[in-house]
């Protein structure tokens, strides 16, 4: 069968470094960091004590507070950021087929900040169990996209993709599987997360995966720079208003790019540290570009998955090199999570579409806080260091890896 065109119609984004699509666009162009001292709670024995929050956030500007109560807050984040994408759109909710539109959405971890009150609570008691009986609706990971289609009446396909970290670059591309088989017309694809909280950043810590750069946060998150010494976590949410071309074409939508490809790998090497020599990201860079029918030549620009680890991003950029050769040094190369820090489960989807606005403004964001060479890097790369820089992006890509060894890449073209 002949697979159905996919593109990308509405964009909504909820971030460190702006609360909206065209705010998070003006913080990546302009190298605006997202780091601080973490404000949700008092971090005086812990290890790292900053992270990525969001910025003048009130969830009861978007969500009326009798609701808000019944979310976690990833869910709230992904409620804001679906709308957002929805209106962006200009989805008409009265003539559209719902049984055609699905919502397909990535989280790495879920409810966590309210599995972590729950538990606190019930050990601070004495013994009864006296849980909230929003506890477990509010802390599954399906129940993002779950609140989207309730409010909305999608009644398309409608689950949670969880992969670490990769986990909403996976959910877009089974969404675009899904439009490409012609399943829907239309899916609100995306991610979110909220792990800022004691439990999250104790767990980071524990596993010396974050950064400890407290006496200056916001040049903490510093990928591919010989002095960066783990990631920082970030919190927020992306969405991407998917639709088949035709049906797109047929109501006027504005296309922002054609979703031409995905790709999926696994490391199977270890928990939690990538392959040394990116044999994985090899893998899933080649898969994506076999299935969009592309060649490594045609790729412009590539946001990396760029943590800021010492192994990570080497690894990555090797992998990079192989793939690529000698058009790897053509490609301008970057890291959005020296901006917004890491964003775990929706990590794919704001890179995602910082790749997407990327080729709509012909402009790469900068990858921010390079201040010392990685002799391990090969120094002929554009790693798009410290400022944007101007680029007529025909083609970006975009990676997304997880802990386990899940390595997903998706792939984004202008439209003919």
């Amino acid at each position: 069968m002949e697979l159905k065109r996919v593109v990308v119609t509405g964009l909504g984004a909820l971030t460190p470094i702006g609360n909206t699509k065209d705010e998070y666009w003006e913080g990546l162009i302009s190298g605006k960091s997202g780091a601080a001292p973490i404000t949700y709670y008092d971090t005086e024995k812990f290890k790292t004590k900053f992270a990525c929050e969001l910025k003048n956030f009130n969830v009861t500007d978007f969500i009326n507070r009798k609701e808000a109560r019944k979310m976690d807050r990833f869910a709230q984040y992904a409620m804001v950021a679906a709308d957002e994408a929805i209106a962006d759109a200009k989805l008409n909710l009265d003539s559209v087929n719902k049984l055609r539109v699905g919502v397909i959405w990535g989280a790495g971890i879920g409810g966590i900040e309210t599995f972590q009150q729950e538990v606190l609570n019930f050990a601070e008691g004495d013994g009864t169990p006296r849980f909230n009986p929003f506890f477990i609706p509010k802390m599954i990971a399906d129940i993002a996209p779950a609140n989207i289609s309730i409010k909305h009446g999608f009644m398309g396909p409608n689950y949670t993709t969880v992969s670490a970290c990769a986990s909403s670059a996976n959910a877009m591309f089974d969404a675009l599987n899904t439009i490409r088989l012609g399943h829907c017309d239309v899916v609100v694809t995306g991610g979110s997360e909220a792990a800022v909280t004691i439990a999250g950043m104790g767990g980071f810590n524990a596993m010396h995966a974050l950064s400890t750069r407290n006496e200056s946060p916001e040049t903490a998150s510093r990928p591919f720079d010989g002095t960066r010494d783990g990631f920082v976590l970030g919190e927020g949410a992306g969405a991407l208003i998917l639709e088949e071309y035709e049906h797109a074409k047929a109501r006027g939508a504005k296309i922002y790019a054609e979703f031409v490809g995905g790709g999926l790998s696994s490391d199977a090497y270890h928990m939690t540290a990538p392959h040394p020599d990116g044999i994985g990201v090899i893998a899933v860079m080649k898969n994506c570009l076999e299935n969009a029918g592309l060649k490594p030549e045609d790729v412009d620009h590539i946001n990396t998955h760029g943590t800021s680890t010492p192994l990570g991003d080497v690894a990555e950029l090797k992998a990079i090199s192989e793939i690529f050769g000698s058009h790897a040094k053509n490609i301008n190369i970057n890291s959005t999570k020296s901006m917004t820090g890491h964003l775990l489960g929706a990590a794919g989807a704001i890179e995602a579409i910082s790749t997407i606005l990327a080729m709509e403004h012909s402009i790469v964001p900068p990858t921010i806080n390079h201040t010392t060479v990685d002799e391990k890097i090969d120094p002929e790369l554009n790693l798009t260091l410290n400022k944007a820089q101007k680029r007529d992006v025909k083609v970006a890509m975009s990676n997304t890896f997880g802990f386990g060894g899940h390595n997903a890449c998706v792939l984004f073209k202008k439209i003919d």
